[in-house]
């Protein structure tokens, strides 16, 4: 009889332990996804801040060059595409475009003297370079986020926790192809 409360009492202790075990795994997960969404919005921030700088700077550019309307237009068209992108992988490309044809806008103001020098545009510039090294910092944190994140739920013991809590592995934000990995090129 005693050894049977004994027994008993050695099974509800090892399945609480289990149990508490199983919940700290799964709240150490709720919070690695959790940063990794805090991550994400990170470079969504930075991806705004650019989104807000590029009108001024097309205008900027507009009133010096204003028969450069096809690289112009481009920029445009990129940047709404930036916004209008939803997950990593779609914000990445939409942003290594608008990178591209931001360095075709640059590469058109080379042509005009009085546009390099103009206050406005300096600032412009300036603010654009500051906001894509704060777009290249988000994303090595947001991709060192990731990277912890889908290293735990495929880990052995919390894999299984993850796959019982339904955590899906997350996508990286890619730079993209070799031509684009560099931030604009903004100084004259």
């Amino acid at each position: 009889m005693a050894t049977g409360i004994i027994i008993a009492i050695v099974v509800i202790v090892l399945i609480l332990i289990i149990l508490g075990a199983f919940v700290a795994m799964y709240n150490g997960l709720v919070k690695s996804r959790n940063f990794v969404e805090n991550a994400w919005s990170q470079i969504d921030v930075q991806l705004k801040r650019r989104y807000d700088l590029i009108p001024n700077l097309v205008e900027t550019v507009k009133g010096y060059a204003g028969h450069e309307k096809e690289t112009l237009e481009k920029v445009i068209a990129a940047r709404n595409a930036t916004m209008n992108a939803t997950s990593p992988h779609a914000k990445a490309e939409a942003s290594n475009m608008l990178s591209s044809t931001l360095k075709s806008l640059f590469a058109v103001t080379e042509n005009y003297p009085d546009l390099k020098a103009n206050a406005n545009f300096q600032d412009l510039q300036k603010q654009l370079k500051d906001t894509e090294d704060k777009i290249a910092y988000a994303r090595q944190f947001y991709n060192d986020t990731v990277t912890k994140y889908n290293n735990e739920i495929q880990t052995i013991p919390k894999n299984i926790v993850a796959k019982l809590g339904g955590f899906e592995k997350k996508e990286l934000f890619d730079a993209g192809p070799e031509e684009v990995r560099e931030a604009p090129k903004v100084q004259f």
